[in-house]
Parts: structure tokens; sequence; C-alpha cells
């Protein structure tokens, strides 16, 4: 299993560069599966639906599942929220995760910069950083700079791009696939 971030500040376009290259990575027979870090909380679960009432009964973990999917919903109820190897290690085998967030982790990361966002470019201070899919140029970047909107050159990146779950969080070894 390899993994590649895809970081940027709020409203950067990280969701929507996401949503087109699953497609065009899928499509060239990869299995892609994602990680999102929310910094708020959320909610995946109707108020009122049988397992909602599960999980407010003070359940664990709730798996709810169909013949099209399941979830699985854990409560933290107070843990410490857990890290993204932690949280890799729970995946089912896939050739490509796609990490949405966790900015401070040691994974390599692509960052999206939409300069009408305003915020300043990550990339400078940040070595994980190992390319940039930006609207704009940045001729003194040190690592390459992709078209944002060209899915297929970035989707190429993200494949060369990516590491070994294992190699870059070798303490959290063995991983399941």
């Amino acid at each position: 299993m390899k993994l590649i971030g895809i970081t940027g500040w709020s409203g950067a376009g990280k969701t929507t560069l996401l949503a087109r290259l699953i497609p065009e990575l899928t499509g060239r027979g990869v299995r892609v599966s994602t990680v999102k870090h929310a910094h708020h909380a959320f909610d995946i679960d109707v108020p009122g639906k049988d397992s909602h009432r599960h999980r407010m009964a003070g359940a664990s973990e709730v798996l709810i599942s169909s013949g099209r999917r399941f979830a699985l919903v854990h409560e933290l109820r107070g843990e410490t929220e857990w890290s993204l190897p932690q949280l890799l290690g729970r995946l089912a085998p896939a050739d490509l995760v796609l990490v949405e967030g966790f900015k401070r982790e040691r994974h390599p990361k692509i960052e999206v910069y939409r300069r009408a966002n305003g915020k300043p470019p990550l990339h400078p201070g940040d070595a994980t950083i190992r390319a940039i899919a930006a609207d704009c140029a940045f001729p003194e970047a040190g690592r390459p700079v992709l078209a944002l909107d060209a899915a297929p050159v970035i989707a190429d990146a993200v494949l060369a791009l990516a590491e070994p779950a294992a190699q870059v969080f070798p303490e959290a070894a063995p991983w399941r696939n």
C-alpha cells in the first residue's frame, strides 16, 4: 500500500482535486482508498436511526451494513485522536491511499495552491511537499509545479511520488496490506 497526501489551506481545492484524481487513477486500474481529516466534529450517522441510537446509548463501535456498503463508526469517548498510521492500519487492502489533511505528518504530499485563496504557500517550509498543483507559477519552488486543472498530469505525479506506507511509518508495521 502506497500513500501520498493532498495538502493545502482550506478553500484551495483539495477535495475538488481528489474528486478528479480518483476516477483518473481508478481508470488506470489503481485501487484507491482515501483518508480525510476533519478539524471539527462530524457525524455520518442520522439522528433517529437505529445505528445512531446505538451509538448515543453508549456503544463504542457501530457497524452499519447493507448489500451495497458498510460503515464503521468508532466513538473515541475521551480517547486520544487516532494517528494517521493507526487509521491506515484499519483500511482494507488498496494500491494507493490518498490522504487529505494531516498536513503535519511525514508522508509525501502534493500541495494544492490557489492564488485567489490569499494564503501563503506551504511548500517553502515543508520538505514533505514533493510537488505543487497550482493555478500560478512558482519558479523557485525546487520541486515540480503542475497545472491545477491537469488531473492526468497530477495523477502521474501521484503515482511517481507515493511511497509505501511501511517505509513512511515503519513503527506502525506490520501493515494489513
